[in-house]
């Protein structure tokens, strides 16, 4: 076999997504088929598959990263905080390693988006980079020098489950309670259902939050209050990230980054609930889309690693 190529898998619910990538981070191949809706061990059987046949059709061997929808566990081994539920439990890393006789390496789809966009995505080149994923809910990723910080707990960047920050007596007296069973976390307050949670309240409709800010540029005046109340509360919560990181680049996934007023809304916003930027901390708009969790997973080993 000739020169080696960087595997990167996406293991969602509903289906495992394999890219290959040659030098400089040029897609070669990608495919995908169905995840496997039943035992654990036709997952792993489905990815070493998808990797074996990757590797046949281009003659070519290559390292391995996979991003899941959890994590794993730096005390025992196994993934945990998986909503992929039959992941949780299993050392994934080991098993689908023993099954292609190579090393793989494993990390949190949303540090996966932070790393493909700190790779070659919209923060190319910069060296702090935080990567925002924005939607059903609300999470994140750091990458530091073009790796993926993971840290103790490998929770590193899961800034959804702070507390929302400098909080009004309106909103404690509205205080929301989110799925981790803890109140007021960024996630309860600033994720898309939770916007269009507080339109119904506030006006007895049900809309997406796409609509909402439609209705906002429209003049609606419901809609513009709780648009508003989003953009504050979403800088609030980021000027805390600034405060502590001080990222090169923010980048937004996620469905709530089609927002297009997002960009030209936030910077002044952070940069006045922020400590004291010199400039605003730009907020850019993510480059691969939903291909970035997949590349980001091949960009788990670095170009010229040997890990195949």
């Amino acid at each position: 076999m000739n020169s080696r190529i960087r595997l990167g898998i996406d293991l969602g619910g509903t289906k495992i997504e394999i890219i290959a990538l040659g030098e400089g981070g040029r897609e070669l191949l990608r495919e995908r088929v169905a995840t496997p809706q039943t035992a654990y061990e036709d997952t792993i059987r489905a990815m070493r598959d998808l990797v074996l046949g990757v590797e046949a059709k281009l003659g070519r061997k290559g390292t391995l990263g996979v991003g899941i929808p959890g994590t794993i566990s730096p005390l025992s081994g196994l993934v945990k905080n998986a909503n992929s539920t039959r992941l949780i439990g299993h050392p994934l890393d080991k098993n689908l390693g023993d099954a292609l006789s190579r090393p793989v390496r494993v990390a949190n789809d949303a540090n996966c988006f932070a790393l493909s966009e700190a790779s070659d995505g919209a923060a190319a080149g910069k060296d702090i980079v935080f990567g925002i994923i924005a939607g059903t809910g609300v999470g994140g990723g750091v990458v530091i020098g073009g790796r993926v910080l993971n840290g103790a707990h490998a929770i590193a960047g899961e800034w959804g489950h702070n507390g929302l920050p400098r909080m009004t007596p309106e909103e404690m007296a509205q205080s929301q309670r989110c799925y981790c069973g803890r109140m007021d976390c960024i996630e309860a307050w600033c994720s898309g259902p939770s916007v269009s949670r507080q339109y119904q309240a506030r006006t007895g409709r049900s809309l997406p939050v796409h609509a909402i800010v439609e209705a906002a540029h429209r003049g609606d005046a419901d809609a513009v209050a709780i648009i508003e109340d989003f953009y504050d509360r979403f800088a609030r919560s980021i000027a805390t990230l600034v405060n502590i990181l001080d990222p090169d680049a923010i980048v937004l996934g996620g469905g709530l980054s089609n927002i297009e007023a997002l960009y030209a809304e936030l910077p002044p916003r952070i940069e006045h609930h922020a400590f004291t930027p010199q400039g605003r901390t730009p907020i850019l708009r993510n480059r691969h889309g939903d291909s970035s969790g997949v590349r980001g997973a091949a960009w788990l080993w670095r170009e010229g690693e040997a890990g195949a």
